[in-house]
């Protein structure tokens, strides 16, 4: 059951067999398991194509509200790189009516500052032919016009509007395959959360976009230049992918975030984020003839896009192990991956079991194997990294305990790997398996914004929020010797990436 934030990972660390009477309890009183949302998730869809999926529950006067557009770094052309991640930055700047004193004067400016950034760019893509005096006067009226809009806006007037109302889990995330907005509120304010969100979908204002991206150059300087196990990923996968857009950052290439460009960015925001390119999921104290009359009130009124085909290069089967070393003054660290289908293949299950068995807890092999005994620091997997819209990869992370080295661990990982090939796992370690990832499940619905996530995650990504209804069958259904099939078919070596952070020799 894979997701952008490794379902696994969210959930339960482990589970164990003492603990079962109280696992099945839990189960019991749950108040929504998965097998019984089928009953209880509402769905609607607008006429210009927007999904809702509506869950009561009156325990606390209170509602979680997800907004999820299937769009994320993976639909960016080449040279955008970082365009849905400050995209993502730029929904919280307002609109034509939260955020401004007067629009209409700042309308004036925005047009001003857009002119001239662009030609600061266009200027600035010459290179070594640039004019240097031109440059230093264009950067000089950017400041200026950009001060002068400051004049005519309200900073932070979204998160003052929710917080004046007692809002709270303001937040937003974008991946590689989704791009979701989300809040908590009293239930009784969806009709502000309704007229905020649908403004934003509709007459959104970019304000402050050229210094926002010097924030988000300098969010890649503090969280990848600056983080070596941040860069051992990001080569990790470009080394992984050698087509695929999931060998792109989220943050985007350097170069290309440099020039991160407004019109391109519009461009992008009236394709992907479309009513009929978004789902909504709303689980809390509400009533659901109520809500959607709320809703067809604001969002109705937005007009549906042509979506374009998504035409994603697929990436060729790998034929020869790769490897990249990092040499870094840090501590090692070791990455290892293999390619995988993404769901709903029952294989994309199996991993999932294969990923509890490998790092779910203290009890799982790699644990044992490694950490237990002094080897590493530590040992973790995901299956379904770094996205589940198309084939990703099932990677295991560890960083050795000196004076160990990353190639002790890889012997001892793909020692374990190999005896889920040829050995069957034993019926209590498989169905402790499926037990702890059963309860994962039920932790994270318990909670309003929890199931909020999950709807409208696989309402987007999997095309049916019922995956999280199917998940259990399918668990049930996997076998020892589905684990080692799946084992022996894609942990072979011609299928492996492998990257290293070697540190620095003094």
């Amino acid at each position: 059951m894979t997701s952008g934030n490794n379902l696994r990972h969210i959930l339960l660390e482990c589970l164990a067999i003492t603990c079962l009477a109280s696992f099945l309890l839990y189960i019991t009183l749950s108040p929504c398991s998965a097998y019984d949302l089928k009953n209880k998730v509402k769905e609607f869809t607008l006429k210009n194509g927007l999904k809702v999926l509506i869950v009561e529950r009156h325990a606390s006067p209170t509602v979680s509200l997800y907004i999820s557009h299937d769009t994320g770094a993976v639909d960016e052309e080449d040279g955008h790189t970082g365009t849905a991640h400050i995209l993502e930055h730029m929904m919280f700047k307002g609109t034509e009516t939260i955020g401004t004193k007067n629009f209409e004067e700042e309308k004036r400016i925005l047009r001003k500052i857009h002119d001239v950034g662009n030609t600061l760019d266009t200027e600035l893509m010459k290179g070594e032919s640039t004019d240097g005096q031109k440059i230093k006067d264009l950067r000089k009226q950017l400041e200026t016009l950009q001060q002068e809009a400051r004049k005519w806006s309200i900073p932070g007037e979204i998160d003052r509007l929710y917080t004046a109302k007692g809002g709270g889990d303001l937040n937003a995330f974008t991946g590689q395959d989704l791009t979701s907005y989300h809040v908590s509120l009293p239930s009784n304010r969806i009709g502000l959360w309704a007229r905020i969100e649908s403004d934003r979908m509709a007459n959104p204002v970019f304000r402050e976009f050229y210094s926002e991206r010097n924030v988000v150059m300098q969010e890649r300087k503090q969280t990848v230049e600056s983080n070596p196990g941040r860069k051992l990923m990001e080569q990790f996968l470009a080394a992984a992918f050698m087509v695929h857009p999931y060998r792109r950052p989220v943050l985007g290439w350097t170069p290309d975030m440099r020039f991160l460009n407004i019109d391109y960015t519009k461009k992008f925001f009236r394709t992907y984020y479309a009513p009929n390119n978004t789902t909504i999921a709303i689980v809390g104290d509400v009533s659901p003839e109520e809500t959607m009359k709320i809703i067809k009130h604001y969002f109705g009124r937005i007009p549906s896009q042509n979506i374009p085909v998504r035409r994603v290069t697929e990436e060729p089967v790998q034929n020869g192990e790769r490897r990249v070393k990092l040499i870094s003054d840090a501590s090692p660290r070791l990455i290892t991956g293999y390619h995988k289908p993404t769901l709903p293949s029952f294989d994309d299950c199996v991993f999932d079991v294969i990923d509890t068995i490998l790092s779910g807890g203290r009890t799982s092999r790699l644990f044992k194997a490694l950490v237990e005994k002094g080897i590493a620091v530590g040992v973790n997997t995901a299956n379904g990294y770094p996205g589940a819209r198309y084939p990703n990869l099932f990677v295991i992370f560890a960083q050795p305990v000196s004076p160990h080295t990353c190639g002790e661990l890889e012997k001892i990982i793909y020692k374990e790997l190999d005896v889920l090939k040829k050995e069957p796992v034993r019926s209590e370690e498989l169905e402790k398996a499926k037990n702890q990832l059963n309860a994962g499940i039920l932790r994270e619905i318990s909670t309003n914004s929890g199931l909020a996530g999950m709807l409208s995650y696989y309402g987007a990504v999997a095309g049916s929020w019922q995956y999280i209804t199917d998940f259990p069958d399918l668990l049930e259904k996997v076998t020892p010797e589905d684990i080692m099939a799946v084992a022996e078919k894609y942990f072979e070596p011609r299928n492996r990436t492998v990257a290293e952070l070697v540190r620095k020799k003094i």
